[in-house]
């Protein structure tokens, strides 16, 4: 899978907020618990982690919803403050993002090397075994990370 020239951009529904990408993301991947499933309205929702630094806010306003996570954990969900469409999260740990894939303007690059919260899937939903998979949450996620090298040299 050939990635695109960086930067590349994404935003909202409404297109008042606006991001770019300067980099590659360490790793794209689905995850499949309630909240994702709650927040993206679908069985999973598309996962980009990103360097704080490869990532600036181009335009817009945001809202944050402080979300705490089954570990206790607070994690800052980012929203479009006029359509309040689902951007990207601010997770505790320092120096990375959590973008929202579907909000890329193009995501055909942004192919998931995995899954996580695979206990908590949909029950018609398939996962492929190939892929790097886990049952619950990551606290490391270099699995992820090193998935989505070895498939950038496929």
């Amino acid at each position: 899978m050939a990635l695109p020239d960086f930067p590349v951009e994404g935003g909202c529904s409404c297109g008042r907020a606006r991001y770019r990408l300067k980099a590659s993301p360490l790793s794209v991947y689905n995850c499949h618990c309630k909240d994702c499933q709650r927040y993206s309205g679908a069985a999973w929702s598309m996962s980009m982690i990103v360097r704080d630094g490869d990532f600036e806010v181009l335009s817009g306003e945001t809202a944050t919803y402080d979300r705490r996570a089954d570990s206790g954990n607070v994690i800052a969900m980012k929203f479009c403050a006029h359509c309040h469409g689902w951007l990207w999260n601010e997770p505790p740990m320092p120096g990375i993002k959590v973008v929202r894939a579907g909000t890329l303007d193009d995501l055909d690059w942004a192919r998931p090397v995995g899954n996580i919260w695979t206990d908590s899937k949909a029950g018609w939903v398939d996962i492929d075994p190939a892929l790097t998979n886990f049952p619950k949450g990551l606290v490391d996620r270099t699995p992820l990370f090193d998935a989505w090298t070895r498939s950038q040299q496929d």
